[in-house]
């Protein structure tokens, strides 16, 4: 009768752990991440090689390192969605305090590949960039704090997830990585707004990041540079951003056909923060549009079960996970077609890169957590229960 009234799933005694995930995860998003990645693999395909010949590997190195980072990726996520919501708090806490720890010392030990911007660590064999694990552990511990201050007699949570925010932002303002900064403050507004945030301080803090970001354009070439390159009317067809917006108009509804784009020629980023151009070019608006829907099917129906949650500290990240993901795609597509200014950001589970991609099996494998089925009521019925 519970499981009729309340749509709940009944815990089986000495259920094993594998069957037990298999019955409560959402089937359908993490269809959507498999698919995802299968793009990816494809794409590499097409994206890689001229950059591999430029750089005198084989023609499928690329291709194969991400097949090998996604494996670990793909890996780690159902390992992590395995959990319970408390033992990936737990971890999460001990990998904010590693990762932010390692974003504190990369002005010391890190370096820009050229790109300058200091925001990797190289290790020789391969980079790892903090930044990317630091986003998911930084929104599990924030919601810890925003929930706990909910508590009766608990902790200034809201005061001290600022804090935090404040600090991150600073630091990857720094490098600079304007980009992430914004992501991170994003993820947190959505998190704080969700626990019931006061409309008059979120338009405050959206102002003093207006007010940030003039400071930024003032001060910093680089920033400046990329927005005045935004503003612009024309657009230099001789950088990235005029490769990505001719290759997307050449691409059409159907695309040049597998393997007859040029962008990749000419985008020393294609397989990476552009690889939605390659995707345009060769298969046209038809594969834009499926990757623009998997990503919103993951976002929407985590956060149509995450609306079920009765815990609030599950709600919160959970909700912080998902649009961080769905934010960060719209980013990254965003600027190919010039609808916000250049930034140096992945596809997720689409774009080559290694720390995105593992971080990324990180992020989705909690979202998918948190997102399990578990034996409880909907969280209307606590709501029913205080208008009677």
């Amino acid at each position: 009768m519970t499981e009729m009234v309340y749509g709940a799933v009944p815990t089986r005694a000495g259920e094993p752990v594998l069957p037990k995930w298999w019955r409560t995860v959402d089937k359908w998003s993490l269809s959507c991440i498999l698919i995802l990645f299968g793009i990816g693999i494809l794409l590499g395909l097409a994206a890689s090689p001229p950059l591999a010949e430029r750089n005198g590997f084989a023609p499928f190195h690329y291709v194969q390192r991400q097949a090998v980072f996604g494996g670990l990726a793909l890996g780690v996520m159902i390992f992590v969605s395995m959990m319970g919501p408390i033992v990936v708090r737990r971890l999460a806490v001990l990998g904010f305090a590693a990762a932010f720890v390692a974003l504190a010392l990369l002005p010391f030990f890190g370096t820009d590949f050229g790109k300058g911007a200091v925001r990797w660590y190289s290790l020789g064999f391969a980079s790892v960039q903090p930044s990317e694990f630091l986003k998911p552990t930084f929104v599990i511990v924030t919601a810890w704090f925003l929930a706990a201050s909910q508590d009766l007699g608990g902790p200034p949570g809201k005061t001290l997830s600022f804090a935090i925010t404040t600090s991150i932002v600073l630091m990857l303002a720094l490098q600079p990585d304007f980009g992430q900064a914004c992501l991170v403050l994003f993820g947190w507004g959505v998190m704080y707004f969700v626990a019931g945030a006061p409309m008059l301080l979120l338009m405050i803090i959206a102002g003093m990041v207006v007010l940030g970001g003039t400071v930024a354009y003032q001060n910093s070439e680089h920033f400046a540079r990329r927005i005045d390159g935004f503003l612009s009317p024309d657009v230099d067809p001789t950088t990235q951003l005029g490769y990505a917006t001719n290759a997307i108009r050449e691409g059409g509804f159907f695309g040049v056909g597998v393997g007859e784009g040029q962008v990749k020629w000419s985008l020393p980023d294609a397989h990476t923060d552009f690889i939605i151009a390659v995707a345009a070019e060769e298969y046209g608006l038809v594969l834009v549009l499926i990757i623009i829907a998997l990503y919103a099917t993951i976002v929407v129906r985590s956060l149509l079960r995450l609306m079920r949650e009765r815990d609030p500290f599950i709600r919160l990240a959970g909700t912080g996970l998902a649009c961080m993901f769905g934010v960060q795609a719209m980013i990254n597509m965003g600027v190919a077609v010039r609808l916000l200014p250049a930034k140096g950001m992945t596809l997720p589970f689409v774009s080559y890169g290694g720390s995105s991609l593992i971080a990324g099996g990180i992020a989705v494998g909690m979202l998918l957590a948190f997102t399990r089925s578990r034996p409880q009521g909907e969280i209307g019925d606590i709501l029913r229960g205080r208008m009677r």
